[in-house]
């Protein structure tokens, strides 16, 4: 490496480090190699720095303090701006120390539990706050947090990628994540509990209606008179007596054998929403878990 030569003897001995934590990582060099990379004795690194884990933090330091200031700037914001302001300015720090990023995606427990490390953890969660905003619940704070993944993690795993198409494709991920449900699709663990009773109570009452629509018209069909046409009514006698052994075939009354157009779309929205599990999207439409399951896996 050919540093300037209007650099002091500290910023060469870190430029060198990064460039041999990259090609051989961080526990594979010695501070006799950095010396040897600059000529410069094991004595004289140990002067700017009393330990290799020194030269670690301090490479990092840029990268933790561009993030605190970006969160300190961002606290003074309202809550729809400050989200962006945050995670803008997330990609961008990112992408200006991807080196120093990478090697601390590797060997981030050498930090320790000293200051850096401390420091790290709390521009997480002050990251997490800002972004998910006031009064936000648990969905909104995962939702929060996996943002800051899409904006980070990227930057260490797609290394032949230009910052320009990264920052594009990180921040339109991260609007993708926290784009907001459709209204239909939003009923969940902040929900009024009497929305979701009355949607529960609706699919039942739907439930129910269908199947005693196709149990009337099988029966009716069952005793119909031989050449009776089809679709023609039956004697409400005749609706009103099952056949000889067909007790032991009946299902459980509201307990269709499929589902309609209506209910298929009612039940791929709670699963898509993550706001029931397929017991409760099951027991709310009245069908059984393989119903469910057939129709949430159908083309």
């Amino acid at each position: 490496m050919t540093a300037d030569p209007a650099d002091d003897t500290r910023t060469r001995i870190l430029r060198a480090a990064l460039d041999l934590f990259a090609e051989h990582g961080y526990q594979r060099t010695s501070l006799r190699q950095i010396g040897e990379r600059l000529r410069l004795t094991k004595t004289a690194i140990l002067y700017h720095f009393p330990a290799k884990e020194h030269l670690l933090a301090a490479l990092v330091e840029p990268l933790v303090a561009d993030l605190e200031a970006l969160l300190d700037a961002a606290q003074t914001q309202p809550a729809g701006l400050a989200r962006w302001t945050v995670l803008e300015g997330w990609v961008d720090i990112m992408l200006a120390h991807r080196r120093p990023l990478g090697m601390l995606f590797h060997d981030i427990a050498l930090i320790g539990r000293g200051d850096t490390y401390h420091r790290l953890m709390e521009i997480a969660m002050r990251a997490n706050d800002l972004i998910a905003g006031p009064d936000a619940g648990r969905r909104e704070r995962v939702l929060a947090m996996q943002a800051v993944g899409a904006c980070s993690d990227p930057v260490v795993f797609f290394t032949d990628v230009s910052d320009e198409v990264l920052r594009a494709d990180m921040l339109d991920g991260a609007r993708r994540l926290l784009a907001p449900l459709p209204t239909d699709a939003t009923a969940g663990p902040h929900a009024d509990d009497a929305a979701g009773a009355r949607m529960d109570a609706t699919a039942r009452a739907h439930a129910d209606t269908t199947a005693g629509a196709r149990t009337t018209t099988t029966v009716a069909a069952r005793q119909a008179p031989p050449g009776a046409v089809a679709g023609d009514a039956a004697p409400a006698s005749a609706a009103a007596t099952p056949p000889p052994g067909a007790a032991g075939r009946r299902r459980r009354p509201g307990r269709p054998p499929a589902l309609g157009r209506e209910q298929i779309e009612a039940a791929r929205r709670m699963h898509a929403a993550g706001t029931h599990s397929v017991d409760a999207i099951a027991a709310s439409l009245g069908v059984s878990r393989a119903t469910v399951y057939r129709h949430l896996t159908a083309p």
